[in-house]
């Protein structure tokens, strides 16, 4: 692997770069916008309905970006500056137009420009389709992560994938989910520039030979491989208004021979692109259905085309620099390992350093040991990916190798730790014997990363006394926490612009690049004015999400109502089936005549089950279902609405996050890694019921136990119960519970669907339920309760929401970044140089 030639910059280049810069102007933008649209989409008539709008917006917009993007470039180049390579598996990026003109300046100006010619500026909004990179809260960091560390002025550049159809699009019939492919490039992706000169070859398959060279020295090469090309796509990420344009390199996989001419000519036309659907099969779709072994065997080439192809591309850019010398590659980068699926560029980097540039084991150990850094995100073991010794032999044997080599060092260091504690080794090796042999990927990012952080403080401590516990005994010093965030630049000033206007009219503006200065609202708690003005915002925000709903479900829903939300991927530790459990609870005590102090209330509830988890799937069938019944009842006529938001997504989220009143975060209690919908919904107002799990924990902390709605049992209480938790006893002890279980084991809510709700119903009576829903019913109740009570007095209720905004300071992304880089990154801010 050498230097490439193809990136020394030319003569043309520089003279663009030294260019004036493009005017910020509305007439300027004006100007740009008719160009694109007439003359390089050929388009001469406006239809708002076409995408031709959005794209010549976009192609105005992007020529700004251009130039801070080159500059940013060179800054970088010129500094020499130490890089972050963000590797993660999804980037949730929902719709970046807005968010663009955003961070550059210019919303008002494109705004008044398209204005001038008739045009709104939101009806463009409206034809941009989210990114399918991502599927949930993972994706969704990344994404936030991106932008606070180009608004901070870090080099750092995000590898993904460019998956063709990313997460499925949801279509509920009959109450049950769907999935359809979501074809977000149909129309293309302006954002994008193809960067086909710095494509990377991927190896799969052959076997692994040993040689000596000329000194005698042994050798490794990896031959007889079915190779497939990396292509890169560059898809900028702005600062906001400080000239700084960072990079997601996404990766688009293509065959190094896509046409076969002889096997055409054949008449074998199947066979004669075979070799192109096998190698575009690897970026199709986001998270293939591992129920198979194909969907399995998909998942594993993914990871590893995503690890391989951006090591490669971070070797080619530092040996462009420093040559081929690669001692200094662990100084001048970091690669960040977005939890445990980018874990296998920890053989990759090593495979790279002893094949490619031919080091020596110990030195190519210490550069991947002081290179990678590991975040995880999860508590639940079986996320903690394993994959089969048999799989990685014949897909990636080169790896497997390597992989063993490590596991017997690792082994070595431990029996030096702990003479003769052969149980310990067999919990730590990076290989589970047995039956089948496994690869302990979690364990392998582990140990070969200097730094591994959780992602909220109760999160990073139950790693450290449970999944991780050997591990932070032998190694304590690689452990921190890193509390999660979300940018406030989408989440609140870009999706919510009539509170960012009104927050910034009276504490001013800095909070877009300080959340901290938030607490500035404590002021105007008690201020009548103030409260007037923050509620007439919120159900403004209130009547848009409810003609969305009526939109897409045919339902209307009375604004009146506390709109009480649950919106995220579901997943049984997320409990979206206590949220029924106690929706079923209402409607059970208003048909029964003891409802009159109710307090009307809209249960929205959003998300979507991965295509193979029957029982996620099982739980959206569950709701729809009893939405049906209750929102047909003419009793439950403006008192309660159940609603499943179908297809959610980002930009479902930017509609339903200012309009949310109360925020559901009811996970079991030591399951949830962070959240940060939590965070989100608190910055935009809303007011949390929720366990101490994740972020709630810290949540709870700043805004106040007062400010926040608490229920159900403790990590602690939860691991004292465990091999003796009796729901069956819990529910016959408690009357509204034995009502509710009743209904929905009766047929009240199929009566044509004999069993449907069966599997549901059993997880709650088993004994071995780990989500322990039973057990947290009732305080579940008592506690929507309190709520209920609080929302009456909307005086009390506002100063609330004031609270739970003013105290949202500390879950900005801004503070996680700067937490990361004073911690793990060690980088130094772009430094700029433009006239």
């Amino acid at each position: 692997m050498s230097a490439r030639s193809d990136e020394t910059v030319g003569v043309g280049e520089l003279e663009l770069l030294q260019a004036p810069d493009l005017p910020m102007t509305s007439d300027a933008i004006l100007k740009d916008f008719t160009h694109y649209f007439g003359r390089m989409l050929g388009r001469r008539t406006v239809r708002t309905k076409s995408p031709f709008l959005y794209q010549a917006v976009v192609y105005a917009a992007r020529d700004r970006i251009m130039e801070r993007w080159g500059s940013t470039h060179k800054a970088i180049e010129r500094e020499d500056n130490r890089r972050v390579s963000y590797l993660s598996l999804e980037f949730l990026m929902g719709r970046l137009l807005r968010n663009a003109l955003l961070n550059l300046g210019i919303e008002h100006e494109t705004s008044e420009a398209l204005q001038r010619i008739g045009l709104d500026l939101e009806d463009v909004y409206d034809r941009e389709h989210d990114a399918g990179l991502g599927n949930g809260g993972l994706g969704r960091l990344a994404a936030c992560f991106l932008d606070s560390c180009a608004t901070l002025a870090l080099p750092v550049i995000g590898y993904g994938i460019r998956y063709q159809y990313g997460m499925f699009r949801q279509r509920i019939e009959n109450g049950y989910q769907h999935e359809e492919p979501d074809s977000w490039l149909r129309e293309g992706f302006p954002w994008e520039i193809e960067r086909i000169e710095f494509k990377q070859t991927i190896k799969f398959g052959g076997h692994t030979s040993v040689f000596k060279d000329a000194k005698g020295i042994k050798h490794h090469r990896w031959t007889d491989t079915q190779d497939v090309l990396a292509i890169p796509y560059d898809v900028p990420i702005p600062g906001y208004k400080n000239g700084i344009v960072n990079t997601l390199r996404l990766w688009s996989a293509e065959a190094t021979d896509e046409f076969d001419l002889d096997e055409f000519n054949a008449g074998s036309y199947t066979d004669a692109v075979a070799s192109k659907n096998l190698a575009e099969n690897i970026t199709m779709v986001l998270y293939p259905n591992t129920a198979t072994e194909g969907g399995h065997e998909l998942r594993l080439r993914q990871q590893y085309f995503l690890a391989s192809a951006s090591l490669q591309d971070a070797l080619r850019y530092f040996t462009y620099h420093h040559g081929n010398d690669v001692r200094l590659f662990a100084e001048k980068n970091c690669m960040q390992l977005n939890d445990t699926h980018p874990a296998i560029a920890v053989p990759e980097l090593m495979r790279l350093l002893l094949d490619e540039f031919g080091l020596e084991w110990d030195e190519a150990w210490k550069i991947t040991s002081n290179t990678m850094a590991y975040t995880n995100h999860t508590l639940l073991p079986e996320a903690l990916e394993m994959w089969p010794v048999a799989m990685f032999r014949r897909l990636l044997p080169r790896l497997l190798d390597i992989i063993y080599e490590i596991n017997a060092r690792f082994i070595t260091e431990i029996g030096r730790r702990w003479p003769g504690d052969n149980d310990r080794i067999q919990r730590m090796s990076l290989i589970q014997e047995g039956h089948e042999p496994m690869i302990r990927m979690s364990y392998l990012a582990i140990a070969g990363s200097f730094s591994v952080n959780g992602v909220a403080a109760l999160h990073s401590e139950l790693l450290k006394e449970g999944l991780f516990r050997d591990f932070a005994e032998l190694w304590p010093e690689k452990f921190n926490n890193k509390t999660n965030g979300v940018t406030q630049r989408r989440w609140l000033a870009a999706c919510n612009p009539a509170l960012a206007k009104l927050i910034s009219d009276k504490i001013g503006s800095g909070w877009v690049t300080d959340l901290s200065e938030l607490s500035k609202l404590r002021k105007f708690v008690d201020d009548e004015a103030f409260h007037d003005e923050w509620r007439a915002i919120k159900l403004a925000n209130k009547v848009q999400l409810a003609q969305d709903i009526e939109q897409k479900t045919g339902l209307s829903v009375p604004t009146s109502m506390l709109f009480d939300v649950q919106v995220k991927r579901i997943h049984e530790y997320k409990r979206q089936l206590l949220n029924l459990l106690h929706a079923i609870h209402l409607y059970d005590r208003i048909r029964r005549g003891d409802g009159d102090d109710i307090v009307p209330r809209a249960i929205i509830i959003g998300g979507k089950a991965a295509p193979g988890y029957e029982m996620a799937k099982g739980v959206i069938k569950c709701i729809n279902n009893v939405a049906r019944i209750i929102n047909t009842d003419p009793a439950m006529k403006d008192r309660l609405r159940l609603i499943f938001y179908p297809d959610y997504n980002v930009s479902a989220m930017e509609l339903i996050c200012p309009a949310a009143e109360l925020s559901e975060q009811i996970s079991t209690a030591g399951k949830e890694a962070s959240g940060t919908g939590n965070m989100k919904f608190m910055m935009n107002g809303a007011i949390t019921i929720g366990t101490l799990d994740g972020a709630n924990v810290e949540i709870r902390e700043a805004v106040g136990e007062e400010n926040f709605f608490l229920f159900g049992l403790t990590v602690d209480e939860i691991r004292e119960r465990r091999g003796r938790y009796d729901p069956q006893a819990i529910i016959e002890a408690d009357e509204d519970l034995k009502r509710v279980m009743h209904l929905i084991e009766s047929g009240h809510f199929n009566p044509f669907e004999n069993g449907v709700f069966d599997a549901v119903a059993q997880s709650i009576r088993e004994p071995a339920d780990l989500w322990m829903t039973a057990a947290d019913f009732r305080s579940f109740v008592d506690a929507q309760a309190q709520a209920a009570q609080a929302y009456r007095n909307q005086d009390h209720w506002t100063r609330m929401s004031i609270l739970n905004t003013a105290c949202s300071g500390r879950f900005s992304t801004d503070r996680t970044m700067r937490d990361y880089n004073e911690d793990i990154w060690k980088l130094d801010a772009i430094k700029l140089n433009r006239e």
